[in-house]
C-alpha cells in the first residue's frame, strides 16, 4: 500500500475501500462493493530508519500484583500516565500508558472471583477503560461518555460552549471530511434529521434492525440533555468522575484472553495507538487440568502496527494532535490507519527462543485497522499447523487445525504450535499473508534446545459451550455497516445512522435469544459488548473453520452478510455494539444496546 503513482486503483482501494471509491471516482455503493478491496485503510510511512526483523527479543508483559485480596475479591491499582520507551533500538518514543509500560501490565484472574481495578488518570485528557470481552455490569463496562477527567479539565458548567473546542453547535464537527463537508455528528432531532437509506441498495433494516418494531427508533425530535464534560455529544446518562474510578469485574465467565483499552468518545483510535492497551487472562480449574502448554510455554502475543515520526514519536494523522478538542483524522485515513511497523508486545518484529516442544500462543490483534492472515513457516518453507483451541470467549469444544489463520482487529485466538519437528537452531517465522514488504513479517521463533514435553491437546476441550438454535430466537435483526452520507460529507454508519449516546438503538430483553444479520460494505470487525455469540452463516453458507467457538468480535469481509446468534444474559443496562476498526468507531460506527 505504498503506491506513489497517484490515484491508481490500488491506492483508491487502500485509502478507503468503498468510501474512497465513492469519493474519488463517483462510483455508486454497488459498484464500489464489486471491487472487493483487499484492505480497508491507508498506511503511514515511518520517518526513521527501521531495524531488521527478528533482532529484538520478545518482551512478556509483567503480571500485575493485587494490592488487596480480602473479602473474596482482588483489588488492583493502575495509573494512566505518560512515559517513554525504547521500542525501536536506540530511539525513545513517548507513550500514553497503563502503569508506564506498553502494553500495560497483564491481569490474571480466576473465574468467578471478582476484582476491582482502580484507575487513576494522570494523562492530559479524559479517559475511559473498557474490558473487551468482559461480562461486566453496565456501570463498569466503559461506556464512551463515562469519563475519568484529569486534573484541571473543565466541567460542563464551566464551558461557554459545551462542544469540544468551543463548538457553537450540539453537533460534533469532523473537519477531516473537508471543511466544507464537515460531518455534523450529533442528535437526530429538529434540522439534524438523518435521511435514512441512500446506501446504494434497499437494505432497510427489515425483520427488526435498530428498533423492536422493525424500523429505526427515531420518531420525533431528540431530547436536549446536558453534554458530557468536554464533549459535544449530549448524554443524560453519562457518569463522570475526576482523577480516579473503580471498575468492578465479577468475571463470572469462561476462561479466556480479554484485553483492556481506552474507549473515550471520539478518541478511542489515537488513544490505543499511543499505548492504552493491556491484556487480562481469566483462568479456571477445568482449563488448568487439561494439560495444555503452560508456564514459559504459554505466550501472550499482542500484535499491533504502528508508524514512527522523525523524532521517534508515534506518527498518527490526528486533526488535533493534543486529542483535546477536534476529533478525526486527515482525509486519506478516514477508512483506517495502518502502520508500517509490526509490533508484538510492543517490540518490532521480535524473536523468541523456544524449546523443541508445544507452545500455547494467546494471540490478540490490537491493531486499529490492520487485518492479518497468520502462517507459521520454517526457513525451508514448511508450514506448521496452527491448532486452534480457543476463540474470543474461551475454549472450543474440540481443536481445529489451520495452516492460515485470519485475525481482524480485536479478535483473539488461542493456538498451539508444535516446534518439536524443527531442527535445533532452526527458525519459524510468523508471517502475515495479507502484508507486503516489511508488514509481511510479524515475528520469529528460534528453536534452541531439545526438552521434555508432557503437554497435550485433548480431543475434547470443553463441554460448556451454549447450544442455541435458530428455533430459540425470539427475534431476527439486520444491521448494515456502511459508508454513507452524513449531511454534506461521508461517514461510517450503522443502519444509516451515526452514533448518538442519547438515542436507544436496540432494546433486548434479558434472557432473550436473538439472531442478527450483519451486512458490510468494506472490512468491519463487529464487536458486541457484554455477550458472546456464535457465527451461524457467512453469505448464506456455513461458517468458516476459524469461526468456531464463542466469539465477541466477528470479521465482516467486503460485501458479506454474517449471521450470529446470542443470548442477552448477565446484566441489565446500556451497552454498545460497534465496528472495531477504531477509526470507524470514532467516526460514528457505534450503536446503543439496552438490555431490560
Amino acid at each position: 500500500m505504498r503506491d506513489g503513482q497517484g490515484m491508481t486503483r490500488r491506492r483508491v482501494l487502500g485509502i478507503g475501500g468503498a468510501l474512497g471509491l465513492m469519493g474519488a471516482t463517483g462510483l455508486t455503493s454497488a459498484a464500489a462493493l464489486a471491487r472487493r478491496p483487499a484492505a480497508t485503510g491507508a498506511e503511514l510511512r515511518s520517518a526513521v530508519p527501521l531495524p531488521p526483523p527478528f533482532q529484538v527479543p520478545l518482551p512478556i508483559p509483567a503480571v500485575l500484583k493485587p494490592v488487596g485480596t480480602s473479602g473474596g475479591a482482588d483489588r488492583y491499582e493502575i495509573v494512566q500516565r505518560e512515559a517513554s520507551a525504547e521500542i525501536l533500538p536506540g530511539v525513545r518514543t513517548p507513550l500514553w500508558t497503563y502503569d508506564g509500560t506498553f502494553p500495560g501490565p497483564t491481569i490474571e484472574s480466576r473465574r468467578g472471583r471478582p476484582i476491582t481495578v482502580s484507575h487513576r488518570n494522570e494523562l492530559p485528557v479524559p479517559t475511559v477503560v473498557h474490558l473487551h470481552g468482559g461480562r461486566t455490569p453496565a456501570a463498569s463496562d466503559g461506556y464512551p461518555t463515562d469519563l475519568v477527567l484529569p486534573a484541571g479539565w473543565p466541567d460542563a458548567s464551566q464551558q461557554a460552549h459545551p462542544g469540544m473546542g468551543g463548538s457553537q453547535h450540539h453537533a460534533m464537527r469532523y473537519g477531516g471530511m473537508g471543511d466544507s463537508h464537515a460531518m455534523r455528528y450529533g442528535g437526530m432531532g429538529d434540522s439534524h434529521a438523518m435521511r435514512y437509506g441512500g446506501m446504494g441498495d434497499s437494505h432497510a433494516m427489515r425483520r427488526g434492525g435498530m428498533g423492536d418494531s422493525g424500523a429505526m427508533e427515531h420518531g420525533g425530535p431528540a431530547p436536549r440533555p446536558q453534554p458530557a464534560p468536554g464533549h459535544g455529544m449530549s448524554d443524560p446518562r453519562a457518569v463522570v468522575s475526576r482523577l480516579t474510578r473503580d471498575y468492578t469485574f465479577p468475571l463470572d465467565q469462561r476462561p479466556t484472553l480479554l484485553w483492556y483499552h481506552d474507549h473515550r468518545m471520539d478518541f478511542t483510535a489515537p488513544a490505543i495507538w499511543r499505548g492504552l492497551a493491556g491484556l487480562h487472562l481469566v483462568r479456571d480449574d477445568a482449563e488448568d487440568a487439561l494439560g495444555l502448554p503452560a508456564g514459559p510455554r504459554e505466550l501472550p502475543l499482542m500484535i499491533a502496527d504502528r508508524a514512527f515520526a522523525a523524532d521517534g514519536g508515534l506518527a498518527y494523522p490526528s486533526l488535533d494532535p493534543t486529542l483535546r478538542e477536534r476529533p478525526g483524522v486527515r482525509e486519506p485515513y478516514l477508512a483506517g490507519v495502518l502502520g508500517d511497523v509490526i509490533l508484538v508486545n510492543g517490540a518490532p518484529w521480535p524473536v523468541h527462543e523456544v524449546d523443541a516442544a508445544r507452545y500455547r500462543l494467546r494471540i490478540l490483534n490490537a491493531s486499529n485497522a490492520r487485518h492479518y492472515e497468520l502462517e507459521a513457516v520454517t526457513d525451508d518453507g514448511r508450514r506448521l499447523d496452527l491448532v486452534q483451541i480457543g476463540a474470543d470467549q474461551g475454549l472450543l469444544a474440540a481443536p481445529v487445525t489451520h495452516k492460515l489463520l485470519p485475525i481482524a482487529p480485536a479478535e483473539r485466538y488461542d493456538v498451539v504450535v508444535d516446534f518439536s519437528g524443527v531442527p535445533i537452531g532452526g527458525r519459524v517465522r510468523l508471517v502475515n499473508r495479507l502484508g507486503s514488504g516489511r508488514t509481511r513479517d510479524v515475528m520469529a521463533f528460534r528453536v534452541a534446545r531439545r526438552a521434555a514435553d508432557d503437554s497435550r491437546v485433548p480431543g475434547t476441550l470443553s463441554t460448556d459451550l451454549p447450544d442455541w438454535r435458530r428455533s430459540d430466537a425470539v427475534r431476527m435483526r439486520e444491521f448494515a455497516f456502511r459508508a454513507g452520507q452524513m449531511h454534506a460529507g461521508h461517514g461510517w454508519l450503522i443502519g444509516g445512522l451515526p452514533f448518538d449516546p442519547a438515542r436507544t438503538d436496540v432494546t433486548a430483553r434479558l434472557g432473550d435469544v436473538e439472531v442478527w444479520r450483519l451486512v458490510a460494505d468494506v472490512h468491519h470487525p463487529v464487536h458486541l459488548h457484554l455477550v458472546g455469540f456464535r457465527v451461524l452463516s457467512r453469505s448464506g453458507r456455513p461458517p468458516l473453520p476459524h469461526d468456531a467457538g464463542l466469539k465477541d468480535t466477528v470479521s465482516l469481509r467486503p460485501g458479506e452478510g454474517v449471521e450470529i446468534i446470542t443470548r442477552f444474559d448477565g446484566y441489565r443496562g446500556r451497552y454498545l455494539f460497534h465496528c472495531h476498526n477504531a477509526e470507524h468507531e470514532d467516526m460514528g460506527m457505534m450503536a446503543n444496546l439496552e438490555i431490560v
